[in-house]
């Protein structure tokens, strides 16, 4: 893989399995959320009635996440740990680096449907995952991040683990 292509949806294993397991499970409350419909309906006044409109907000909720997922999902082009690049910071890839000052951390290079600042895991579209891509062990890259510009050296490589 050297380059990522426009318009696909890049994912881990463990990104596809997620994706698959949250259509499933949306695809499986359509009963429950049609019977809450139902049973709202009951209660008398559609105008006023707070039951139905709240149910019908999560169908309409519901159905809109469920028709993402299924263009989504058929798209995914999934990177399995082999195919992830060895010698320079690729999708899939785990970078250790180290800022100016001393402190280090390991990111996960993933696609934006997997991306989670907070667990390490920077879409390849972000300042930093972008300002990586293509890098190698010893290079030192800049970045724009929300804090501010950051310098970091890269002080290892490896890709990511099933």
């Amino acid at each position: 893989m050297d380059q990522l292509a426009k318009g696909k949806y890049y994912v881990t294993v463990a990104g596809e399995k997620k994706l698959d397991q949250e259509l499933q499970e949306l695809e499986g409350k359509r009963a429950q959320i049609a019977q809450n419909i139902r049973i709202a309906k009951g209660y008398g006044d559609l105008k006023e009635n707070f039951e139905y409109h709240e149910a019908k907000r999560e169908q309409g909720f519901l159905e809109g996440r469920i028709a993402q997922l299924r263009i989504i999902v058929p798209s995914l082009q999934v990177i399995a740990p082999a195919d992830v690049l060895k010698d320079r910071v690729g999708f899939g890839s785990v970078v250790t680096v180290k800022e100016d000052g001393g402190d280090e951390w390991d990111f996960l290079i993933v696609g934006a449907l997997e991306a989670d600042p907070m667990e390490d895991r920077i879409s390849y579209e972000s300042p930093l995952g972008s300002a990586l891509l293509g890098r190698k062990v010893g290079d030192v890259v800049d970045a724009e991040v929300p804090a501010g510009k950051v310098r970091y050296t890269i002080t290892g490589l490896r890709p990511y683990e099933e």
